[in-house]
């Protein structure tokens, strides 16, 4: 599994996405956007993300891009299924997703898992290149989770059954 976080401003939450992503055997972080990186524009470590992260930003592949669509549209042509965690009237709920979507061939190398913001979450145009768009369920009062949080959970659920 790829994932790609667009606009995501806090070190902190980039810093427990590189650490989860680590723990769930993630291929590889795109930083999109304003999204903060290991290293910062100076060449200098991300401190910040580097405390919450202990580690994991040296292990997990990365790469820092500012368009999202144009890393979309690549792995798109490499046959990636593209996966948008979002709240929206489109999306289907994470836990029955693959017997749902059989027919777009899910394999666990081939899975790109995109989150957004937590305020502005994905723009329409990014959430149009989905092939799909999930979401958690919520059964309190709160309507969302931490970003690191919903990474957590949704990349355990679509690499592991």
């Amino acid at each position: 599994m790829i994932a790609i976080l667009h606009n995501i401003r806090s070190n902190h939450n980039v810093g427990s996405i590189f650490r989860t992503a680590d723990a769930a055997g993630c291929a590889k972080l795109y930083l999109c956007g304003i999204t903060p990186a290991p290293i910062d524009r100076f060449g200098l470590p991300n401190k910040a993300l580097a405390k919450v992260a202990l580690g994991a930003e040296k292990t997990v592949v990365w790469e820092q891009v500012k368009s999202t669509l144009a890393a979309l549209e690549k792995l798109k042509q490499e046959g990636y299924t593209i996966i948008a965690l979002e709240q929206d009237k489109k999306a289907v709920l994470l836990f029955p997703v693959k017997a749902r979507f059989r027919n777009l061939a899910f394999r666990k190398s081939k899975i790109v898992l995109i989150l957004g913001a937590e305020v502005d979450g994905l723009p329409p145009e990014i959430l149009a290149q989905a092939d799909v768009i999930v979401a958690i369920p919520m059964r309190g009062k709160k309507e969302s989770l931490n970003v690191a949080v919903a990474f957590g959970i949704t990349a355990y659920r679509l690499t592991y059954n």
